[in-house]
């Protein structure tokens, strides 16, 4: 299969994404349910994280060939906060407070440094 330059560039980007979505539910989910036993949810939460690394490794494979190893770890990051931040009003129902969004953005503003250049 051979992929465009625009997909080589933007597919991982969108699969990191959604396998981030994936690895989310997996280590937060089980906070909703919190009467399960602790080795119910650790089951769930592997078979949860196996399709979150069957997106991540093709997402840093294809795009190894684009971006550094740097460059798509920083990605990785800033995409879990967005997904996370997500997350964490809609379905935990907790809100971010002005800390953890000024939080988010000095993290943001040191990934943009992994950019230039």
């Amino acid at each position: 299969m051979t992929l465009t330059p625009f997909a080589i560039k933007w597919l991982p980007v969108l699969l990191l994404a959604v396998s981030n979505i994936f690895m989310t539910l997996a280590w937060y989910g089980h906070l909703k349910f919190k009467s399960t036993p602790l080795l119910i949810v650790i089951g769930v939460s592997w078979g949860i994280a196996f399709f979150e690394y069957c997106l991540a490794v093709p997402a840093n494979r294809i795009g190894h060939a684009v971006w550094s190893a740097a460059e798509l770890k920083t990605m990785q990051e800033v995409i879990t906060l967005i997904v996370f931040a997500g997350f964490s009003v809609v379905v935990l129902k907790e809100p971010l407070g002005w800390n953890h969004l000024g939080g988010f953005t000095l993290i943001a503003a040191g990934a943009a440094l992994i950019f230039r250049g």
